[in-house]
């Protein structure tokens, strides 16, 4: 399978270019990301149709992938519980080689078709759980193989790839290809690849957890207080939709923990 992932940059003799050169044609490159991801929006939805009812009862959302796919996911996944007020593990990233591969590359992990699975029944995974596989290139071995073993145990599978026709959309049962085109160092999939996979898992998590009713209006009205910014931004909410003073609407949040628990104290007085 030829990938484009792998494809000649579309940018010659990059080493001789002014820094104003670069910035504007990787920018001129990145522009079309979005348009990319949008023609993916038809599978996004339906791997999101599989995950909020398996949620609902109880599963957990897994994403597993390697090097900067591997990262993407563990970023999303750690952003759930401060954003939405869910707990850790609710929302799982996975790297190969573990969470040291985060900060520093571990040679050959993702060559092992086994790991991930051991990775998985190490947080005892389940058949009410959805694993997204993550790869630009959608031959990564470690994501392969963890698809592969889900399949066979009955859990729901989907993956985020940057080529099309790749093994990975294959084995996944709900595939999300996102074909950006040749990078603009070639091969450097953590630009625009990234950029793409990175969109597609703000969309995902960000859609299912407002399914899940973690977003009232246009709020995050469960987000943990976990700094003096959170603190400051919840009051604020608490003050619209209470009528009260900075000041007692900032002592009710803090003594209700969040702000959705906040006003429905203050409702029910």
């Amino acid at each position: 399978m030829s990938k484009t992932t792998e494809s000649d940059s579309y940018y010659n003799d990059l080493d001789q270019m002014s820094v104003s050169e670069l910035l504007i044609n990787m920018n001129k490159e990145d522009k079309t990301v979005p348009m990319a991801v949008e023609k993916s929006i038809p599978e996004i939805e339906k791997l999101i149709e599989v995950i909020v009812p398996n949620m609902k009862i109880g599963g957990r959302l897994f994403y597993i992938g390697a090097g900067t796919s591997g990262r993407l996911g563990v970023v999303d996944a750690s952003e759930c519980p401060p954003t939405f007020g869910v707990p850790h593990e609710m929302v799982v990233g996975l790297i190969a080689g573990g969470d040291s591969a985060i900060r520093k590359a571990v040679e050959f992990a993702e060559d092992d078709t086994n790991l991930g699975w051991e990775d998985l029944q190490a947080e005892k995974i389940g058949k009410n759980d959805t694993v997204i596989g993550i790869a630009a290139s959608g031959s990564t071995p470690y994501v392969i193989g963890v698809l592969e073993k889900c399949n066979q145990e009955g859990i729901q599978t989907g993956c985020i790839v940057c080529n099309k026709g790749s093994k990975i959309a294959e084995v996944a049962q709900y595939p999300i290809e996102v074909e950006v085109g040749p990078e603009f160092v070639t091969g450097s999939t953590r630009m625009k690849s990234g950029t793409a996979q990175k969109l597609v898992l703000n969309m995902i998590s960000t859609s299912v957890m407002i399914q899940l009713g973690k977003v009232k209006g246009n709020k995050m009205v469960d987000m943990q207080l976990s700094n003096n910014k959170l603190v400051d931004r919840g009051t604020n909410m608490v003050m619209k939709q209470t009528n009260l003073s900075y000041e007692k609407a900032n002592e009710l949040l803090l003594s209700q923990g969040s702000v959705r628990k906040a006003v429905e104290y203050h409702n029910q007085k």
